[in-house]
């Protein structure tokens, strides 16, 4: 499961790393939630990049009532070529998930305790997600979810989840059409070996604190 990220990067570094033409009303936040408006990369049909605004929490093209969407902010990589809910945005409508670290909250005797999971010096990568357009009388909403797939051995002691990351060099491959196999390549894919786990206070608990101290 990824249900709270963060992504404190600045502009600069998100056009340079994600190769975007510009970058529009962006504002660093510590404490992402699902229901938010959060920042996505996709690819346009000739081939270039360009950074939107998606609802987190996918609401399908044929589905009837957008509350659905406060329970598909997540889409599991086993199932996803199998689901009607993300089988076909996983094969046409596939997205990068910039983030600078994610939280999880490991279970204990004493209650649960949070940790944030980042690169080092708190480094700007992606998540793999997907993306959907559904329309509503004459309003369209884009929404998205994030792909999680089992932890590995590094994360699996906190969480038995955690999201799948595309790593760079990948980008152009998960954002294109490639053949589905190559796909399950990628999100079977064991990128996060390289992340660090540091825990941190309770603050980051409550969804409403978005600030420096959610790391500290």
């Amino acid at each position: 499961m990824c249900g709270r990220y963060n992504l404190i990067a600045n502009e600069k570094q998100l056009i340079e790393l994600f190769d975007l033409p510009s970058l529009s009303a962006y504002c660093p936040d510590y404490n992402i939630q699902p229901g938010q408006k959060i920042l996505a990369i996709v690819q346009l049909e000739d081939g270039s990049r360009k950074a939107v605004n998606l609802h987190w929490g996918l609401i399908p093209s044929w589905s009837k009532d957008r509350k659905i969407a406060s329970h598909l902010f997540n889409a599991r990589a086993e199932t996803l070529s199998e689901k009607p809910s993300f089988k076909n945005a996983f094969q046409h409508r596939r997205c990068l998930i910039p983030a600078t670290g994610f939280f999880e909250w490991q279970t204990t005797e004493t209650g649960k305790k949070p940790y944030h999971l980042h690169q080092k010096n708190n480094g700007l990568f992606a998540f793999g997600g997907i993306w959907e357009h559904w329309e509503d009388n004459q309003e369209t909403v884009f929404t998205c979810a994030i792909i999680t797939t089992a932890a590995n051995d590094l994360i699996a002691s906190i969480h038995e989840r955690m999201p799948v990351i595309i790593t760079p060099d990948n980008y152009n491959l998960w954002l294109s059409k490639p053949a589905n196999g190559q796909l399950k390549d990628l999100i079977s894919s064991n990128a996060c070996t390289t992340m660090q786990i540091t825990p941190i206070s309770t603050h980051v608990n409550n969804p409403l604190h978005n600030d420096e101290n959610c790391l500290k």
